[in-house]
């Protein structure tokens, strides 16, 4: 109940239009109306792409963060390589999410931008994360990883929702067929 509350408050936050307009307006010549639009998008599919590659930044994160609560300082190696290329994966993975958004009603681009951008924060607190453990802060890269899986989660949510809980997304029940935001 109280996650419905509060996607439905984003979802109709149309302050959030400030934000939304100029951002489809530059992205839509990129993502939109490109060659690679479709395949971006994930019509090749029959779903969109982006939930698909999310699982490899999700993926190489919660490893990193497994060997970080339960792994020895030894493997710290493997959580930076896993961190890193989470950090790698993200760019495509947003990428293809953006080309996704681009065919969403207004009210979901609404919290298509703040999915973003919650990603894009925790993305960089990955980043940053990866610095610091590369200059030899594991402490300082452990908690930069900490803050940026909660901040992920939060973004997560918000896709959750965009995927699961609309009758747009790619397992909208039967509802509607997903052909990139359009019957």
């Amino acid at each position: 109940m109280i996650a419905r509350v509060a996607t439905d408050a984003v979802d109709h936050a149309e302050v959030l239009d400030r934000v939304v307009a100029p951002v489809a307006e530059r992205l839509e010549p990129l993502l939109g109306e490109a060659p690679t639009a479709g395949w971006l998008q994930g019509r090749w599919l029959g779903h969109p792409l982006h939930p698909v590659l999310t699982d490899v930044p999700i993926g190489c994160w919660t490893s990193a963060w497994m060997l970080d609560v339960f792994g020895p300082a030894e493997h710290d190696d493997v959580a930076t390589w896993f961190i890193g290329l989470g950090v790698l994966a993200a760019v495509p993975t947003a990428v293809t999410g953006w080309a996704s958004w681009l065919r969403l009603p207004p009210e979901l681009k609404r919290t298509g931008v703040v999915h973003a951008s919650t990603n894009s924060i925790a993305t960089a607190l990955y980043a940053a994360s990866w610095r610091a453990r590369r200059r030899g802060d594991r402490w300082r890269g452990i908690r930069l990883a900490h803050a940026g899986a909660t901040v992920a989660t939060v973004g997560a949510f918000l896709g959750g929702h965009l995927a699961f809980g609309t009758d747009v997304g790619p397992w909208a029940g039967g509802r509607r067929r997903w052909h990139g935001g359009r019957e």
